[in-house]
Order: C-alpha cells, then structure tokens, then sequence
C-alpha cells in the first residue's frame, strides 16, 4: 500500500492508500474511517489512475464530506458546553428568563436567556443565530478591507452553509462564505476570504491566481493546512 494525493484545481488535495492487487481488473474506489481507499490493478499507472480520480472527484468530496459528518464531535448543548469564536474557546451559560431572552456575551461566555433552557434544539438555534450574525458583521468587514487593498469594489457578501466548501465567487461577483468559519482563527477567515476575493481578477486556480491571493495572504498555504486540522470540530456547530 502506498499514500498518493489528488490536485484539485484550487490546488487543494486530497490523499488517498492506494492498494495494488492482481485480482482486481478494474479501479475500486471505497471511502471508509480511513480516507479514500483505491485497489488499482498493476497495469494501470498513475497517469491513468489520476485522470479516473480527477473525473470523479465531485463524488469523491461528497462521500468523504459524508464520512465525515459521521464522525464529527458531538456539541452537548447544556451549561458550561465550550464552544469556539474566532479560534477562542468560549464557555456557554443556559438560564430560564420569559421576560428577558436574549443572548449576551462577555468575551468568555455566552449568555443564552430562554423560556425553556433544557431544550436542546431551542438553544442550538438561537446559539447558530448568533453567530451567524457574528460572521455576516466579521467577515463583511474583512471583505471591505480586502478589496480596499485588492483595488476592487466591495462585492455582495453573503453566508453559506455548504458542507464541501469554506466559500465561493460566482460570475456575478457575488462571495459566499461559510458561516462557520467565525468559529476559526482570524488567520483562517483571513486566507478565506482573500481565495474568493481574488477570484474577482481571476476566475480560475492559474499561477496569476494564486499569485493574487499569495499577496493578500503570504502564508496562504500553512494556513490552509491549519484549516483541514481544524474542519471537523468547524463543521460541528449545527
């Protein structure tokens, strides 16, 4: 078995064990705990195998992004959960308020006021609301920074829930990033936006591109590797 690794377009990868077996007469794909796990005869070389991968990457992202809601952490929401804003854990508070219901916070804690503090699915709600509307205020501004500094006009900025990806731009300049992300360290949001942002100058992964997002943010690749160590406790908020 050896461990090779797919190039995306964005020059992302994903890796994969690749097993060499003489009664195989096919490529087998199979997503398990472990990763993308491909039985390969000998005779196919990696040429071949890779362009096979290339072509089914959209149902390579889905089952992995499936095997991988499978296996996220479990956010217990009851007093003293933690929870992360902005690469900082912050601690929640639960208490029964009919007049008052509302939700604060102190830089530490998170102060949820409800009529019914023991209902899960009420607070987890009220709690995602929150900080969707942390994200749409954080990442709006980094935006405008961005762009200030790119030269180009501040685009529409909107929040996303996508499972299979932090952000997009489409033709119509518009940037969607996933609300999530107010979770992670600044750095992350940081690098985030820039990839999408530089899409405004270049609407494809060629050297310009990422020359583009290398300028607004010159460690763009360590941090996108701090980004996938950190994408299963993200994707854990609801």
């Amino acid at each position: 078995m050896t461990t090779n690794a797919i190039l995306l377009e964005d020059g992302s990868t994903i890796a994969y064990t690749l097993k060499r077996t003489s009664r195989r007469r096919s490529i087998g794909l199979r997503i398990s705990s472990d990763g993308l796990i491909v039985s390969a005869p000998p005779r196919i070389t990696l040429h071949e195998l890779n362009a096979l991968l290339q072509s089914k990457t959209p149902w390579i992202q889905q089952k992995l992004a499936e095997q991988e809601a499978k296996t996220l952490p479990e956010i217990a929401w009851e007093n003293g959960q933690k929870l992360l804003l902005l690469g900082n854990p912050i601690s929640l508070y639960l208490a029964a308020d009919a007049k008052n219901r509302a939700i604060e916070f102190d830089g530490a804690t998170l102060d949820v006021r409800l009529r019914t503090p023991d209902d899960s699915d009420v607070i987890r709600r009220k709690v995602v609301q929150w900080y969707k509307q942390q994200a749409l205020a954080d990442f709006t501004r980094r935006t405008a920074l961005l762009a200030q500094k790119l030269g180009v006009e501040m685009p529409p900025v909107m929040l996303s829930s996508a499972r299979s990806r932090w952000g997009s731009c489409n033709s119509r300049g518009e940037i969607r990033l996933n609300w999530r992300l107010i979770q992670a360290h600044p750095l992350i949001i940081h690098y985030v936006v820039a990839h999408e942002l530089a899409h405004l100058k270049e609407m494809n992964h060629s050297p310009r591109f990422w020359a583009i997002v290398e300028k607004l943010c010159p460690d763009y690749k360590k941090i996108t590797a701090d980004l996938k160590l950190v994408s299963n406790q993200l994707h854990a908020m609801a």
